[in-house]
């Protein structure tokens, strides 16, 4: 996924939400998770969104990863106006051009580590042989080259979480979305995956980060916070 210029020559940035909104309706109850919120993002750019519970971090998380729609206003990814996608390109998107890392690692217990992280290819339907060899050249990546044959039950929570690091990696996605990513890791663990995250920023990707704790912020280089629904102010880092 790149940037791409407009008809007057301006580059569009990955990310550009407009006005968003997110109402959520249960009955005649509605609840409002987004309240109007106008957020950019460019290529490259590492991205930590804060905020407590309830704030509509979580929401504005599965907007940006095609999860879910607005209710109102807009979301441009990559020049490209997501109300135009049908649910066949949706899903593509979401399988090919956004890698997904969640704080429950979501990974099959029955799988070995390789057959994990080959799962975006084969959805893609990508040959068997490119599958097997992609999925252990991104779990090298990850430090893990010595456990392909590992299942989930057989490796730390640090290690898991790096599976889900390299099944993100796989389909070569240049925008990963992270939710929480360290919340279930111990200190070791989580400045393990941290680093990761540094270096794939380093590589160029565009990382959008969710937590709650100040200290896995402060790896990116600017951050957002979230309050009840919208943005309140933002900080970058050199």
């Amino acid at each position: 996924m790149v940037e791409r210029a407009s008809s007057d020559g301006i580059v569009e940035p990955v990310i550009r939400l407009t006005e968003a909104k997110k109402v959520y309706r249960s009955g005649s109850i509605e609840f409002e998770a987004l309240r109007g919120v106008d957020l950019e993002i460019g290529e490259g750019e590492y991205v930590a969104v804060m905020g407590p519970s309830g704030s509509g971090k979580s929401t504005l998380m599965n907007i940006l990863g095609c999860l879910d729609t607005l209710s109102s206003g807009s979301y441009r990814l990559a020049g490209a106006d997501v109300d135009d996608f049908d649910e066949v390109e949706l899903a593509r998107i979401r399988n090919q051009r956004i890698g997904f890392v969640f704080q429950q690692f979501n990974l099959l217990p029955s799988l070995e580590a390789w057959r994990n992280v080959e799962l975006p290819l084969l959805y893609a339907r990508v040959p068997a042989a490119d599958r097997r060899r992609r999925a252990e050249e991104a779990l090298d990546r990850v430090g893990l080259g010595d456990r392909y044959g590992n299942r989930p039950g057989e490796l730390s929570g640090g290690q898991q979480q790096r599976v889900a690091v390299a099944r993100a990696l796989v389909g070569e996605p240049t925008l990963i979305l992270a939710d929480e990513p360290t919340g279930n890791l111990d200190s070791v663990s989580t400045e393990d995956v941290l680093g990761l995250f540094d270096e794939l920023h380093g590589l160029g990707r565009t990382i959008v980060l969710i937590t709650h704790e100040q200290e896995v912020a402060d790896r990116a280089r600017r951050t957002v916070r979230v309050r009840d629904g919208l943005l309140h102010g933002e900080e970058v880092r050199a």
